[in-house]
């Protein structure tokens, strides 16, 4: 197979070293291209219907909890931080239950690490909030 060099090699003749001859990438073999199995699994790739996403009803649950505490962090943010808090720290704990209930091709982002550690952080994470701001005495003004 020729190759194009950037360039030419001092050991190469040198009437021969400023000819390139262009190399047609779509004319190399490749090892198993006359495999009946490979063609068909190429045409099933093109068949396949577009991707939509989110692709797994994992990732419409973490995009739900995702806007919920984005909601709460505003919340928390503008008026009430107390009840937003709460709502962010529930707002991990059904987190925590769906990576629990959902199997792990289904869980989309939701799944980072272990199944039960994954829950595990979330709940603990959303129990310390709600604990936190339910706890946290007010300030006299």
């Amino acid at each position: 197979m020729a190759h194009l060099r950037a360039v030419p090699d001092p050991d190469d003749d040198p009437e021969s070293a400023s000819v390139v001859e262009p190399v047609d990438p779509a004319a190399a073999v490749s090892a198993g291209e006359d495999d009946p199995q490979r063609d068909a699994d190429e045409d099933d790739v093109l068949d396949e219907e577009p991707r939509r996403y989110p692709s797994t009803i994992g990732g419409a649950f973490y995009l739900s909890i995702l806007a919920v505490a984005g909601a709460a962090l505003f919340i928390a943010g503008r008026s009430d931080w107390r009840l937003g808090i709460q709502i962010f720290g529930g707002s991990l704990l059904v987190a925590a239950l769906l990576r629990l209930v959902l199997a792990n091709r289904d869980a989309g982002m939701l799944a980072v690490r272990n199944r039960f550690l994954d829950a595990f952080l979330l709940t603990g994470a959303g129990i310390a909030l709600i604990a936190l701001a339910t706890s946290i005495p007010d300030m006299p003004a």
